[in-house]
């Protein structure tokens, strides 16, 4: 009798977090200022994002356009020049409209965070558009219609007005925040472990009684209290060993801290 083939292991694929960043298209519509075309690119580049959709620019390419861009060369080298939104949408899967205006228009309308959260989402498997329009006139009816979802960001209501590449920027901070982007820990800013704490905390004791500042006779609640206090600190490794230092250099005329 044969005996069953055990089941095979499944292979493990690590997924970068900011694949889905690849799948993003920005696109801006009739476009005035050559300039705010460049910081739209520097503003995608420096999150990651490089799809560049333009219908209409009325002055591209233009130096100036070079110039904003700050070194994003590649994002307006491969830039696209469409003459209808339709064609500058075409191969995406969702589109969102970038809008400070409110409208009577059958398009759900959400803040920047929640429309970058659900295009993030879809971008894991479907390219995604996101939409913005004349830096005057903004996006026209049509031009919302034809995307799925409104994104407005919340500003001052007595000044609405954000120039295109601030928006830019803002709703491709979101898409990265969204692809799970964060801060990598600084190794100099490391926290303390608990082990090199205590020992901080015993050298402190040691100090104070040894100064008089602290009798072990009746030590009432003071290391508790200094303790709360260095607990709300979250003391880093380099503050410890600067702490440690210091009550070295009062038991230690040389400065220099004594073997535990």
């Amino acid at each position: 009798m044969m005996l069953p083939e055990p089941p095979r292991e499944r292979p493990v694929f690590y997924v970068n977090p900011l694949q889905p960043l690849k799948n993003i298209r920005i696109v801006l519509c009739g476009t005035a200022h050559p300039g705010n075309i460049g910081a739209a690119a520097r503003a995608m580049r420096t999150m990651g994002i490089t799809d560049l959709a333009l219908v209409n620019p009325q002055r591209y390419p233009d130096p100036q356009a070079l110039w904003m861009a700050a070194g994003a060369t590649d994002v307006l080298e491969s830039a696209r020049v469409c003459t209808t939104l339709g064609e500058a949408l075409s191969g995406t899967a969702f589109a969102v409209a970038c809008s400070a205006r409110r409208r009577d228009v059958a398009v759900p309308m959400v803040d920047a965070r929640a429309a970058a959260t659900e295009a993030a989402a879809i971008a894991v498997e479907q390219p995604v558009a996101l939409v913005f329009g004349n830096e005057t006139s903004g996006l026209s009816n049509d031009e919302v219609a034809a995307c799925n979802l409104l994104g407005s960001i919340p500003v001052a209501e007595d000044f609405w007005s954000l120039n295109v590449a601030a928006a830019v920027q803002v709703f491709c901070y979101e898409l990265r925040m969204a692809c799970g982007a964060a801060l990598q820990p600084d190794k100099a800013q490391a926290l303390a472990a608990h082990d090199e704490v205590e020992a901080f905390y015993e050298h402190l004791e040691r100090t104070i009684v040894a100064t008089g500042f602290l009798n072990p006779a009746h030590p009432r609640k003071l290391m508790l209290r200094l303790r709360r206090l260095f607990a709300r600190a979250r003391l880093q490794v380099e503050e410890v060993n600067i702490l440690r230092g210091i009550l070295s250099s009062v038991t230690d005329p040389k400065g220099r801290r004594k073997p535990d």
